[in-house]
């Protein structure tokens, strides 16, 4: 077995946790379902979000401060199917949930379990997708989150855009 064979065999074992990532720059909003994305440092706070280069969401990216990640409980599964089903390019999201706009001017998702709007410090090309290295500056979150949406709850989601 090669060293990606066994690379490939472990990763799609894994049950990561799934987040909803929203932004908005130049009069525009986007967001997506997000797979690639955790905490990397802990003093200072930050956390990393990857998005694909294909995505909707990545071109307005590109242009904000700021991302919004949102943590979807499976009691909202179809938020997660929402933000990772169907492409800005062609859907307004937005237009199908229930949000407001939050901190720095962030669409924030009234329906998420918990949220948190981060000031983008830097870029990372880490391949198909772009890392977003972001500084907590506000956010939103309960005492206990219940059940998280992880890979396996949307395994079977036909994305809005391939990686």
């Amino acid at each position: 077995m090669s060293e990606s064979d066994a690379f490939e065999r472990l990763v799609s074992q894994l049950d990561y946790p799934m987040f909803v990532v929203t932004t908005a720059a130049n009069g525009r909003r986007a967001g997506c379902l997000v797979g690639f994305a955790s905490q990397c440092s802990i003093q200072p706070p930050r956390f990393l979000v990857g998005l694909s280069k294909r995505n909707y969401t990545y071109r307005i990216a590109r242009d904000a401060d700021h991302l919004a990640v949102h943590v979807v409980t499976r009691q909202h599964t179809e938020l997660a199917r929402l933000f990772g089903g169907h492409t800005g390019d062609t859907c307004d999201k937005f237009a199908r949930c229930n949000w407001h706009i939050g901190a720095q001017n962030m669409p924030i998702l009234d329906d998420a379990a918990a949220w948190f709007v981060g000031k983008v410090l830097t870029r990372v090309d880490t391949g198909d997708h772009v890392g977003h290295l972001l500084e907590p500056v506000a956010g939103d979150a309960p005492a206990a989150l219940g059940e998280l949406i992880t890979l396996a709850d949307v395994a079977d989601l036909e994305p809005g855009h391939g990686a």
